[in-house]
């Protein structure tokens, strides 16, 4: 194996990973525990059992068209080892269950659906661009709303978070959250250093755009190119209007005042931007921007550690080519989108502009947004960067573009349509 290449996922696989996975190959060929069943009608059967209910009628066409090209690639593509395949099963019970929850409590209390939000200030970026320490920065203002990682991980309270709702019991969604941080830690500490995160933690809000199986979580953690290339292509609106309405749900659910925007995030939205803007037409865009090189080995680097957890049989340069063509696509999208979207409502940051002066660049962000920056605001994202400089890992996280068999020039090469743009882009490639 020479300098450049990485070993394989098997190496990273800590003995009680290695346990598991042996109990759980017994338990199911023993009969002790029934299969992980990928089946659609199988895991609907599971989840009106477990919940009483029945599945949702809610962007219905939309789901099943996400799960009939989804389930194949699991199956034939993500080469996913039986704990991968728990993983999906359980992740697709998941969402399931969330969804019959969801319609009920729709149906319950239709005053949820009446709440009228702010439009939310949306930070779009390429995966490893600064979209994180932007959202978290404008997060740490208490005008601003957000969704922490338990919130946005398990957008939908089930019966016990429901039974603690109005009271100071803690959210049982919480811990939940919690103990499956500390198992992935446990499996492959390099993917919490990477995106460091914890249960009451500022984050993305993947998981409600897995509501309906639009999350590109799914294919940073899977090989299943079929499904990511369906994605690129379908109309997302869907999934963005789903998750407007669990947005609306969280503010009823916590008693949060609805006229406070939220500050949102994903790297989703460069390739979903039409849909995005769509259902939130007034929302103002936060564009983040960095070396594509960065961007590129990065991104590689993340999807890689995540893939590994559940499969034996990661390739890392198709990793590599995969995280380019997404890096290019996502770019292309915003690029051609952006021309159909007021300019008023768009602003353009560097990763390295705000590393460098972050105060004089959330000053101007805040400029853009028509709103006051208060020093109490100031104050707590100040704070916010201390306690992450001492908490967070980015400074152990090692990768580089070669390890995933790739270089500069080619990444730059293929890149170089996006690089001549705009101004701030042209300086950002020629970094």
């Amino acid at each position: 194996m020479d300098n450049n290449s990485l070993p394989p996922a098997s190496h990273f696989r800590p003995l009680h990973l290695k346990f598991m996975m042996r109990s759980l190959k017994s338990a199911w060929s023993s009969g002790l525990l029934p299969p992980a069943d990928l089946r659609p009608d199988r895991l609907r059967g599971i989840a009106e059992k477990e919940t009483g209910l029945s599945i949702d009628t809610l962007d219905r066409d939309h789901l099943e068209a996400q799960l009939a090209v989804l389930l194949p690639a699991l199956h034939e593509e993500a080469r996913l080892t039986d704990f991968g395949r728990l993983v999906a099963h359980g992740s697709l019970l998941k969402v399931m269950k969330e969804r019959m929850w969801f319609e009920q409590l729709l149906a319950d209390h239709p005053e949820i659906d009446r709440i009228e939000l702010a439009p939310p200030i949306f930070v779009v970026g390429s995966m490893r661009s600064g979209t994180t320490r932007m959202q978290r920065l404008l997060a740490s203002d208490p005008s601003h709303m957000a969704l922490r990682l338990f919130e946005a991980q398990c957008p939908v309270p089930g019966p016990r978070s429901m039974a603690v709702r109005g009271t100071r019991k803690p959210d049982p969604r919480n811990a939940q959250v919690g103990r499956m941080l500390k198992l992935i830690t446990s499996i492959n500490p390099a993917v919490t250093d990477i995106h460091p995160t914890g249960p009451m933690e500022f984050d993305e809000e993947l998981g409600l755009l897995e509501q309906s199986l639009s999350s590109a979580m799914i294919e940073a953690q899977r090989r299943v190119p079929s499904f990511a290339r369906h994605c690129e292509a379908v109309d997302q609106t869907p999934a963005y209007a789903r998750m407007k309405q669990l947005l609306k749900l969280r503010c009823w659910f916590e008693g949060s005042d609805p006229s406070k925007p939220f500050v949102l995030k994903t790297p989703q939205h460069m390739q979903d931007i039409a849909a995005l803007h769509t259902v939130f037409p007034d929302s103002k865009l936060v564009f983040l921007h960095r070396d594509p090189v960065q961007l590129v080995a990065s991104g590689a680097s993340l999807a890689w550690n995540q893939m590994i957890i559940q499969s034996d049989d990661v390739d890392a340069r198709w990793v590599g080519q995969e995280w380019l063509h997404k890096t290019h696509h996502r770019l292309q999208v915003v690029r051609d989108v952006r021309t159909r979207i007021p300019q008023a409502l768009q602003f353009d940051l560097d990763f390295d502009e705000v590393s460098a002066d972050w105060r004089g660049c959330i000053k101007r962000t805040y400029a853009f947004l028509g709103t006051e920056l208060q020093p109490q605001a100031v104050s707590a994202m100040a704070a916010y960067l201390d306690r992450a400089r001492l908490e967070h890992g980015y400074s152990r996280h090692r990768y580089r573009l070669e390890q995933f068999g790739l270089t500069a020039g080619e990444v730059r090469e293929r890149l170089a349509d996006w690089c001549e743009d705009t101004r701030l882009e042209q300086e950002t490639c020629a970094a």
